[in-house]
C-alpha cells in the first residue's frame, strides 16, 4: 500500500502499529496484523478517529475517587446522583461488570471497581489493586453492605474470599451474588456444579 506522498511506508512504523495493537485482549500476531491493513487500506478516517479518541481518553479520563470506575471529573455522575442508595456497595472486577449490573434495572446501590482480582501467578496481589482505597470508601460511615460480585472464576472466588474475611473484620455486613442455573436453563444441559450450587442456594418458593 502507498502512502500520501507516494512513498511506501516504513517498516518501523508498520510493525510498531502492529505491536501496539498486541496489547488489546485477545488480539495475537495475526489479528493485530488485519487490524492493521484494515484501518490503512480501507478505512483511514476510522484509524483517525480512533487515535483522536484514544488521545482524548488517555487526557481527560480519571478513576473516581469514590468507585475507582473511569470518569472525566473527580466523583462520577453515578457517585454524585443523589438517586442511589448510599448504604449498599457492591464490588466488581472490572467497569463492564457494573455495566451488567445496571443492566438489570434491579441495582440501586453504588459500585467500588476493582481494576482486576487477585492472580498471584500474575504478580496482582492486594497492593496492585490498591486494597486499602476500597476498605476506606466501604468503612466511610455510609455503607451498611457490601456485596461481592467478583466473577466465579477461581481468582474471583479467591478475590472475594479474602475480601470478606477483612470487610467483615472491619465491621461490615457482607453477601455474595448467587449462582446457580439462568433463566430458562435446564438441567439435561447443565453441568454437575451449577446444579448443586443451584441447590445450595435455594429458597423458599410460593
Amino acid at each position: 500500500m502507498i502512502a500520501p506522498g507516494g512513498k511506501f511506508p516504513s517498516t518501523s512504523s508498520l510493525e510498531a502499529l502492529i505491536d501496539a495493537l498486541r496489547c488489546l485482549p485477545g488480539v495475537g500476531p495475526k489479528s493485530a496484523q488485519r487490524m492493521t491493513y484494515h484501518l490503512l487500506q480501507r478505512d483511514r478516517a476510522g484509524a483517525e478517529r480512533l487515535a483522536q479518541a484514544l488521545q482524548t481518553a488517555l487526557a481527560s479520563l480519571r478513576h473516581c475517587l469514590r468507585c475507582n470506575n473511569f470518569t472525566e471529573s473527580e466523583i462520577c455522575q453515578r457517585c454524585a446522583s443523589s438517586r442511589r442508595d448510599q448504604s449498599l456497595l457492591c464490588i466488581v472486577e472490572m467497569p463492564v461488570d457494573a455495566i451488567s449490573m445496571e443492566e438489570t434495572h434491579a441495582y440501586q446501590g453504588l459500585y467500588y471497581v476493582l481494576m482486576g482480582r487477585l492472580s498471584p501467578l500474575d504478580g496482582i496481589g492486594p497492593k496492585e489493586l490498591a486494597f486499602e482505597r476500597l476498605f476506606a470508601r466501604a468503612t466511610d460511615g455510609l455503607v451498611n453492605e457490601v456485596i461481592l460480585a467478583t466473577n466465579f472464576t477461581n481468582e474471583g472466588e479467591a478475590t472475594a474470599h479474602y475480601l470478606s474475611e477483612l470487610l467483615r473484620a472491619r465491621g461490615l455486613k457482607v453477601s455474595r451474588i448467587a449462582r446457580g442455573l439462568p433463566a430458562g436453563g435446564e438441567l439435561e444441559f447443565s453441568d454437575a456444579a451449577t446444579v448443586a450450587q443451584a441447590l445450595m442456594e435455594r429458597r423458599d418458593y410460593g
